[in-house]
């Protein structure tokens, strides 16, 4: 099941201490989508509990990312890994995707790292493309309040909603 995380979800999305250092980041983007400027979702299974996760920035200060009108920004978009292979990232990718182009947005990006090819090539398959090398330099701060610098080249990657991913069709 997908759904959107409330507030007693917070704990849960640390993946049993794994992600425990980006729980004021969790608790900032839970405060952001109060104000309707950013959507969390999260894949629930009946036994494993919460087993992946994808945030939507839908206002930024960056507005070729997301501009609160026709474009979004996709990140924080994982799935644990003994659920990976499974079509659980492609159907929550495609429930994203659908969701924004109910609520108006035409272009969504994201950005991945440069040596996931694993996550590039799922990315590609559901009919992203890539526009640009991102430098990927962020910081946070821990469960402690001590702030760290990120440091992730990526690829940008977009794609449009209006169509169904690209398909090369012979003529012959």
């Amino acid at each position: 099941m997908i759904r959107t995380v409330n507030r007693e979800d917070l704990p849960s999305l640390e993946w049993n201490g794994e992600y425990r250092h980006f729980r004021i980041l969790y608790q900032d983007i839970f405060q952001s989508s109060l104000r309707g400027e950013a959507i969390m979702w999260i894949a629930e299974h009946a036994v494993g509990g919460i087993i992946g996760q994808l945030f939507v920035q839908l206002v930024s200060a960056r507005s070729e990312l997301a501009d609160g009108i026709s474009r979004a920004y996709i990140y924080a978009f994982r799935v644990q890994a003994n659920y990976r292979d499974q079509g659980i990232g492609s159907r929550m990718l495609q429930f994203a995707e659908e969701s924004l182009l109910k609520r108006g947005f035409y272009w969504v990006s994201l950005n991945v790292g440069q040596d996931n090819f694993a996550a590039r090539r799922l990315y590609t398959r559901l009919g992203y493309f890539v526009v640009g090398a991102e430098p990927g330099r962020w910081s946070y701060l821990d469960e402690n309040g001590l702030r760290h610098e990120v440091n992730e080249p990526a690829w940008r990657m977009e794609k449009h909603l209006d169509h169904p991913p690209y398909v090369s069709v012979s003529l012959d």
